[in-house]
């Protein structure tokens, strides 16, 4: 959990027990609205009951409040802006591989679709793991360009992301870059996709910012240099002579004078950018008579007001969801290590009584057997046949008991987890044996469609047992009595095989299917489900590398969708058991 959600659990603890035992996150959420908006109004309506003699303090307060909102503001808005464009450059970057990207014309025809909706956008290329540029689309010739020297390169290839300042470089024109490097499967190696874009979609982002006529904005990077334009400074690339090297994460307020003029100014770092937002105003606004004075005022609260209340409900949203989503984590994490020791318990006691019992079932077996041969060797006598006849009977039973025993000996055995190459079809039978005779209770029919020349999936057989026992028992509950189970598995791709398990139950409305994998969440009556089969069978489909999907209409059934990798993912990191 990061320091600010354990910051709100000290300073708020009755409200987050209360969200986390009843989920009231919609009670906390308000709790925190009322909480916010009494610590950031309290100073503000003491401020306007300030008299006159504090006229001049007033508004030189007020100014500096001003500024600091509007700098926030500001902040939020760029800092939104370069989150999306980090987010697409993310997006490309792992939707496509580097073997995909390096295609002829792939790239252009890529960028092409970029461009259509960031028209800022001057180039893109993709630079293989030895710095020179493989592909390449834009309007220079830069195919074969080796950047393994430049220092955007070399930090990319550190952080993965990284963002430039801006620059003139091979195009002679202002520019910056956001790159990011992505590793080649089975190599210690990485390549890079690099996307350069004009300096005027960050001279839009800023001028997309409220300022007034007095005021100006500019982006400056960390030697001062000016990233866009400024109406007192100059262009960009210029110097800024109110240059302050800061790297806090809260705006900062100073006085300054240049050219014999007093500027109030104010600045903060744009997160995840080497850029600090600058605001300056030209004068004060201190010595109007009262009567103006008193309608700013006005004025200022409404906006304060305005502003407080979409910060407020932003953070407030921000903290809620976040603090619900490590909750749901811990308690997701708590579940499944207690279903876990449940689970080997529970194999360690099949175990224990399939071996008491195959003892007297080898004893019954041999004495049947003899009392048999015995049999075939005496003479006729009356009622010999229905003797031999209930002979039999007893060894068909021993027989149908050490059938059982052997699966639970089996079903103990996997408790451990162990990969090993494990035939789908096999395995989705040998669940369907413990299930069957249950099943017949409720005249419930399945069908079985395989594909023929399925490969063998490698992962742990215990655990997939335990996924498809959660998801055929859940169909079993669903469909009630004479209903159809229709089990299939085929191929998905090259690397995944699909399994999907359809049931003709009367299916589930499009918000809880949303929430079908959420802890604690259940459709089943009071007393008859702990809405946690189907959130800790997802955990064991991700650990072991695959993906769950479900797809539900009420009236028509619910068709889950488990897609398992052929080969070993572990090597990828895809396993953390």
């Amino acid at each position: 959990m990061s320091n600010s959600l354990k910051k709100i659990r000290q300073f708020f603890p009755e409200f987050v027990t209360e969200a986390h035992t009843d989920g009231g996150y919609g009670r906390f959420r308000l709790m925190m609205y009322g909480a916010m908006f009494l610590i950031s109004f309290t100073p503000l309506i003491l401020a306007i009951g300030l008299n006159s003699h504090e006229h001049k303090k007033l508004l030189e307060l007020q100014e500096r409040e001003q500024l600091v909102s509007s700098i926030e503001g500001a902040q939020n808005t760029i800092e939104a802006s370069m989150h999306e464009l980090q987010a697409m450059v993310r997006f490309v970057a792992g939707e496509y591989s580097y073997d995909e990207l390096i295609k002829p014309g792939r790239v252009s025809e890529l960028f092409a679709h970029l461009k259509d909706q960031y028209p800022g956008f001057v180039d893109m290329g993709v630079i293989g793991p030895d710095g020179i540029q493989e592909e390449y689309a834009g309007p220079f010739r830069l195919e074969g360009y080796d950047y393994s020297e430049q220092d955007w390169y070399v930090k990319v290839l550190t952080r993965q992301l990284y963002i430039s300042d801006v620059f003139m470089g091979y195009r002679k024109l202002p520019h910056f870059v956001i790159a990011v490097s992505n590793k080649l499967p089975g190599r210690e190696e990485y390549w890079v996709l690099r996307l350069s874009i004009d300096s005027e979609t960050l001279q839009n982002y800023v001028s997309t910012v409220n300022t007034r006529s007095s005021q100006d904005i500019f982006l400056v990077n960390s030697q001062g240099f000016l990233q866009t334009k400024s109406n007192i400074f100059g262009d960009i690339l210029d110097i800024c002579p109110f240059f302050t090297h800061y790297k806090g994460g809260e705006a900062v307020t100073h006085y300054s004078e240049f050219k014999g003029k007093k500027y109030l100014r104010s600045y903060v770092q744009i997160k995840n950018s080497p850029w600090m937002v600058v605001i300056i105003i030209e004068g004060y606004m201190y010595g109007a008579k009262w009567s103006s004075h008193r309608f700013r005022v006005r004025m200022i609260f409404f906006g304060c007001t305005v502003l407080a209340l979409i910060v407020v409900i932003q953070l407030v949203n921000s903290i809620t969801n976040r603090l619900q989503e490590a909750d749901q984590n811990r308690n997701r994490a708590v579940i499944e290590s207690q279903y876990t020791n449940k689970f080997a318990s529970i194999g360690r006691l099949a175990a224990g009584v399939a071996h008491e019992i195959n003892n007297p079932l080898a004893i019954i077996d041999q004495k049947a057997g003899l009392v048999t041969d015995l049999m075939e060797t005496a003479e006729e006598f009356e009622h010999k046949e229905k003797l031999l006849h209930s002979i039999d009977g007893i060894l068909g039973a021993v027989q149908r008991c050490k059938v059982i025993t052997h699966r639970l000996l089996g079903f103990a055995r996997r408790m451990d987890v162990a990969f090993e190459h494990i035939d789908i079809s096999d395995l989705l039978q040998e669940v369907l044996g413990f299930l069957e005779k249950e099943a017949s209770y409720s005249r419930i029919r399945f069908e079985k469609s395989f594909a023929e020349k399925l490969p063998m999936v490698f992962s742990d057989r215990g655990q997939l047992q335990q996924v498809f026992l959660n998801i055929i028992n859940n169909a079993i509950d669903a469909v009630g009595k004479d209903g159809l189970i229709v089990l299939s598995a085929e191929f998905y791709d090259r690397e995944m095989i699909e399994i999907k398990i359809k049931d003709s139950g009367p299916g589930m409305s499009s918000e809880t299917v949303k929430r079908i994998f959420d802890p604690f969440f259940t459709t089943k009556e009071a007393g008859k489900g702990t809405g946690l089969g189907l959130s800790i069978t997802y955990g064991l489909v991700k650990k072991l590398g695959g993906e769950i999907s479900v797809k539900s209409k009420i009236g028509k059934g619910t068709a889950f969708s488990v897609r398992l990798p052929i080969n070993d993912t572990r090597k990828e990191g895809n396993f953390s058991g």
